[in-house]
C-alpha cells in the first residue's frame, strides 16, 4: 500500500530517485513508526510522515517524523552523535537516568535575536560529560541522547527551532523552575531539569515568553559555551558552538507565565 510519505528533493538527491520511489510505492518504508521529533507513534499509511536523513561523516541513517512536527530534510550530524543515536534506538534506551550524579545541568537564561524578533531562551550546559547508562566508556552522550528525543543539531542559528512536542518550560510567578519531559510508558510529564530553587528572569525575557508562549532551549556539552556575562557574549559561544557542531535546539511549549 503506497505510504503518506514526504521526500524532500534535498533527501531524494542524497538516498537516489530508485530508493526515494520505493519509499514512496511503500518499499523499504515503515507502516508504524516513532517520530524522531517528538518521540511519538506515528503510522505512514495513516497520516502524512515526513522523511528524515541523518548524515554523519561516514554513516547514514534514515528515521521518520510525523509531518506536523519535521519537514523532510537532511540533518548534518557527527558521526559520533550518529553512532549515539544509532545504539539507542537499537537498545531502546530512554534518557531518563542518563546523568551521573556528579554532573550537574548549567541554566543561563537569555534573548536571543533571530530573524529581527527576540526569542526567550534557554542555554543548558553540564558540568561534566553525560554518560549513556550502562556504558562504560569516557565519551560524552549528551547531545545524542538528546537528539534522540528530538532535538536537533544546529550548525547556525538563523530560524526559530522547531517545536518539541511533549517537552515544556515551566514559569510559575515569574520564576523559572522546571524543564518537563514526557514520562515513561505514556506517563505524564516528569521532570528534565528542575531549579534547586526557583531562578529569576528578566522583565524582558518573560514578556517575551508570554508573546510567543514558548521558549528556544539550547543546550551544548561541557566546556562548549561557558557562563557568559552578557547577552551579546553569550549569542557569540552559541554561534561558535553551533559552527563547531556542538549544538543541539528545539521549542518547547510555555507552562505557566
Amino acid at each position: 500500500m503506497p505510504r503518506m510519505l514526504d521526500v524532500s528533493d534535498a533527501v531524494r538527491a542524497e538516498i537516489g530517485d530508485e530508493e526515494a520511489d520505493r519509499l514512496l510505492v511503500g518499499v523499504n518504508a515503515p507502516g508504524s513508526y516513532d517520530c524522531t521529533s517528538c518521540r511519538t507513534p506515528g503510522d505512514s499509511e495513516q497520516e502524512r510522515t515526513s522523511t528524515v536523513l541523518f548524515i554523519g561523516d561516514e554513516t547514514a541513517v534514515l528515521a521518520f517524523a510525523h509531518a506536523t512536527c519535521l519537514p523532510s530534510q537532511v540533518v548534518q550530524v557527527t558521526e559520533e552523535q550518529l553512532q549515539g543515536a544509532v545504539r539507542s534506538i537499537t537498545a531502546e534506551e530512554g534518557f531518563g537516568t542518563a546523568a551521573p550524579q556528579q554532573a550537574v545541568l548549567g541554566v543561563t537564561s537569555g534573548l536571543v535575536l533571530i530573524a529581527g524578533e527576540l526569542h526567550p531562551a534557554l542555554v543548558v550546559e553540564p558540568t561534566a560529560p553525560i554518560v549513556r547508562p550502562g556504558s562504560m566508556g569516557v565519551g560524552d552522550d549528551f547531545l545524542p541522547l538528546l537528539i534522540e528525543q528530538g532535538f536537533m543539531p544546529l550548525t547556525v542559528i538563523e530560524s526559530v527551532p522547531h517545536v518539541l512536542h511533549g517537552w515544556s518550560v515551566l514559569l510559575a510567578m515569574g520564576q523559572l523552575h522546571a524543564v518537563l519531559q514526557p514520562g515513561a510508558n505514556g506517563a505524564g510529564q516528569v521532570a528534565w531539569w528542575q531549579a534547586h530553587q526557583p531562578l529569576q528572569v528578566t522583565e524582558g525575557w518573560r514578556a517575551a515568553a508570554n508573546k510567543h508562549q514558548q521558549v528556544l532551549m539550547f543546550a551544548a556539552p561541557v566546556g562548549s559555551i561557558g557562563r557568559q556575562p552578557r547577552e551579546d557574549l553569550l549569542r557569540d559561544a552559541l554561534d561558535k558552538a553551533a559552527a563547531n557542531g556542538k549544538l543541539v535546539a528545539a521549542a518547547l511549549p510555555l507552562a505557566g507565565t
